[in-house]
């Protein structure tokens, strides 16, 4: 209990840490992920009695924190103040929207989550084994909680999308088909030399045969019979067509990019970029590449050159390695902050591969004990395309999520919650979006081909401001939003198709890399007019990165209080 005297510096601070600590508490999971393994026997409350006592707890903690003076603060105390309120707020406001009732999808849905998250959980001790045993029979009661949940969203008209319920079943007899000997859960990594692994794991097979495996196949029966029958067609795949959709869509945009931006605004955005702005770029590289600057054909070849596309697996191992060894070389060239922790490239799951993106990252956990990992999709090799390697390595590894995740998490004089906290998602995306451009800058890319895949990649996500806007608030069918990216992205049908069902899944999550790779350009730009010569490149990266994970808005403060506007 701090003292009726204590500093408004003291009192915030005292916040934020049992902030962080109800936080871990409500998202057993997410601690574990992060190395915390006092709660391994726990699982997530998803009930809807779970979130209106979270819901408590978050408004108790952002009574205290909005009650703490701002003028009492130094400046990186002002930013925690207003990050807590922004992230607590956020959190109230997900719980209003009962956004839960909306993530059957397989992207979101727990299902997905699990088993996404099953490689990276580990029980580091003995105790720590025995408490992960419990866990997956807990595992079970999530799985029927969620479908609690969604049959309330159904009650509601709050309905999902036909082509994320398919996606979902398609994960789950995956995972169901799979043999019980490969199953992730199964083989959770344990203590290291412990005499005891042979009787755990056979405690751990007995829980996922009896009890966890049961629970994900009443999981796929009720998605089956209950669920799909009542999805919305391909047809009417957006928000705006479910009650009250559209105030949803506006409260995920601003949720997701932190910005007050319409959706006509981002729509017409994205029109500008990917009809305009960036044709006119690949004409000039294709001049180069393939001797024509004709759009369709320059796109032809990008994805139809058979000399573009891999063999097989080793091939995209091999080019993602490459990528990730050079970047990692010449960071220390670009960036003053570089993180400790290591990149390690990891293929992703078979019985994920088919329903997931080129690639993703995982951040380091916090005590050292997992680095970061990048993870390469290696399904179906032989429709891979060459182009893109590099730009998706730079994007999800070094320079872009890993370096400024892995940043974020060693600032250790800073809150938990600043350091740890998974949001603010146009400034972590909108990074790695503008490292793809900056990897040109630090003359990562080696050939035409290289860069034609980093506009490739530009293109992707400026039409995502214009099919994510088309879908949930200009009412525009699945086939529209494949056909308008199929004709302004040089992206497989393929992966499009599976793009374009996770943004019906993941509404305005798509929005958050344009906007946030928008706004650190800007910031650039005026950070480089007002300072001119003095200005450092080095030196704003070094601002942008150092605050851990920020909002747009705290952001743009610091770089204009760094240039002295």
């Amino acid at each position: 209990m701090l003292p009726a005297d204590a500093t408004p510096s003291a009192a915030l601070r005292d916040v934020a840490d049992r902030y962080w600590e109800a936080r871990l508490q409500a998202s057993p999971l997410f601690a574990t992920f992060l190395g915390d393994h006092r709660y391994d026997d726990r699982v997530d409350d998803l009930s809807a009695a779970g979130e209106a006592a979270h819901r408590a707890t978050w408004l108790a903690f952002l009574t205290e924190a909005e009650a703490i003076d701002p003028s009492g603060l130094d400046e990186t105390d002002r930013v925690t103040r207003q990050l807590l309120v922004e992230e607590i707020g956020d959190a109230v406001s997900g719980i209003d929207a009962r956004l839960l009732e909306l993530t059957s999808d397989q992207m979101q849905g727990i299902h997905a989550e699990l088993l996404t998250m099953a490689g990276q959980l580990r029980a580091a001790e003995p105790e720590h084994a025995a408490m992960a045993v419990t866990r997956i029979g807990a595992m079970g009661t999530m799985l029927d909680q969620a479908l609690d949940r969604y049959r309330a969203g159904l009650q509601a008209g709050r309905t999902p999308a036909r082509t994320c319920i398919d996606r979902s079943l398609n994960q789950i007899d995956g995972y169901l088909g799979s043999s019980l000997d490969d199953d992730p859960f199964v083989n959770l990594a344990g203590p290291d030399g412990w005499d005891g692994e042979a009787a755990w794991r056979e405690e751990l097979r007995a829980a996922v045969e009896t009890e966890l495996r049961p629970a994900f196949a009443r999981y796929r029966d009720a998605l089956a019979t209950e669920l799909l029958p009542a999805a919305r067609s391909d047809d009417q795949p957006g928000l705006c067509w479910i009650p009250g959709g559209d105030d949803l869509y506006r409260q995920l945009i601003r949720l997701h990019t932190g910005l007050d931006l319409t959706p006509q605004e981002l729509h017409d955005i994205g029109l500008q970029e990917a009809t305009e702005e960036l044709p006119a770029q690949y004409r000039v590289l294709g001049r180069r590449a393939f001797g024509t600057d004709d759009l369709a054909e320059i796109f032809d070849h990008l994805l139809n050159d058979a000399d573009l596309r891999y063999r097989d697996r080793d091939e995209i191992m091999d080019d993602a390695r490459r990528c990730l060894d050079e970047a990692t070389a010449a960071m220390g060239d670009w960036f003053g902050i570089v993180p400790q922790a290591p990149c390690v490239l990891t293929p992703i799951p078979d019985y994920l591969a088919a329903d997931a993106p080129a690639a993703y990252y995982t951040p380091p956990a916090p005590d050292g004990s997992r680095p970061g990992e990048y993870h390469v999709n290696l399904h179906q090799p032989t429709e891979r395309g060459r182009a893109e390697t590099a730009s998706i390595a730079f994007h999800e590894a070094i320079p872009g999520h890993h370096l400024q995740l892995a940043i974020a998490s060693e600032q250790t004089e800073l809150p938990a919650f600043r350091r740890l906290s998974w949001g603010h998602t146009a400034f972590v995306e909108g990074w790695a979006l503008y490292t793809e451009r900056l990897a040109e800058e630090m003359n990562l890319y080696r050939t035409d081909i290289d860069r034609l895949g980093m506009l490739a990649s530009d293109s992707w996500r400026a039409c995502r401001l214009v099919v994510d806007t088309g879908l949930h608030a200009l009412g525009w069918t699945r086939q529209q939003a494949i056909d308008f990216m199929v004709a302004n992205a040089p992206v497989s049908y393929d992966e499009i198709v599976t793009e374009i069902d996770r943004y019906i899944g993941m509404p305005g999550q798509a929005l958050a890399y344009k906007v946030g790779q928008r706004e650190i350009l800007r910031l650039r730009a005026e950070a480089e007019a007002r300072l001119g010569a003095d200005f450092s490149l080095p030196g704003f990266h070094d601002v942008v990165l150092a605050a851990a994970t920020v909002s747009l808005a705290v952001l743009a403060d610091r770089v204009e209080a760094w240039t002295g506007a």
